[in-house]
């Protein structure tokens, strides 16, 4: 989870903890906003403060946010506006009941939480999506991992030629969840980066879709949120 935050350090990070902590034992009985991600849908939840004892804090959370804690072993707190904290902090999990709905939570920092800088909502996919990404004479296929109405992260074999800013043709073969057909969306896409030392390389899109690819692809979108929303009720504790 640490690609949806950016870690901040005021003093050294002893420091930071100590003061995080002075601050949370006058903020007993309050309420904060926790942030997780499963399968990159934000998971949100406010959670009450009961007690903070030896440089850990226990939470009473909800039930959704205990389990992606459990499976995220960490967790972000949004600033909390009316006490006058201005920073978003980040914790690493030291125990998690989900059955109970508490968590204990330790090694506090300061953090900056980037995911709202998201226009989109993005969900990851369980399966890569097939994908062919056209590009002068040559046909790359490419596999989806996460996908959005404005791009997506693909793997690729080969990144010859592929730099960021080139536009080239991309046709996504998106899963009908509902009836397990293959629908075929085409577009223009530019290139916002490649990472990777070797293979397989994952090349970072950004679309540009008509109308109708648009519609195909949201209507895609939600389904897999529902999908993912009804998994995460059903994770087992």
């Amino acid at each position: 989870m640490f690609q949806y935050f950016d870690k901040i350090i005021r003093g050294t990070e002893k420091e930071d903890t100590l003061v995080i902590n002075q601050y949370l034992k006058g903020m007993i009985g309050k309420r904060f906003s926790l942030l997780n991600y499963y399968k990159e849908i934000p998971v949100s939840f406010d959670a009450r403060l009961l007690s903070v004892e030896n440089e850990m804090a226990e939470f009473e959370v909800h039930e959704y946010q205990a389990k992606v804690i459990g499976i995220e072993h960490k967790t972000l707190i949004y600033a909390n506006e009316k006490s006058g904290f201005q920073d978003d902090l980040y914790s690493e999990v030291f125990y998690v009941n989900t059955a109970k709905k508490k968590v204990i939570l330790c090694k506090f920092g300061y953090a900056k939480i980037q995911a709202n800088m998201r226009r989109f909502v993005r969900v990851k996919l369980d399966r890569p999506m097939q994908a062919e990404l056209i590009f002068e004479d040559s046909i790359i296929q490419a596999g989806v991992n996460n996908i959005s109405l404005g791009g997506a992260a693909l793997n690729i074999m080969s990144a010859e030629h592929l730099v960021a800013g080139v536009t080239l043709n991309l046709f996504l073969k998106l899963p009908d969840i509902s009836s397990d057909e293959i629908v075929e969306v085409g577009m223009t896409a530019t290139v916002i980066n490649i990472t990777g030392d070797v293979a397989p390389f994952t090349c970072i899109l950004e679309f540009h879709p008509e109308k109708h690819s648009q519609q195909q692809i949201a209507y895609f979108i939600n389904l897999r949120q529902v999908e993912i929303i009804k998994e995460l009720k059903e994770l087992k504790s």
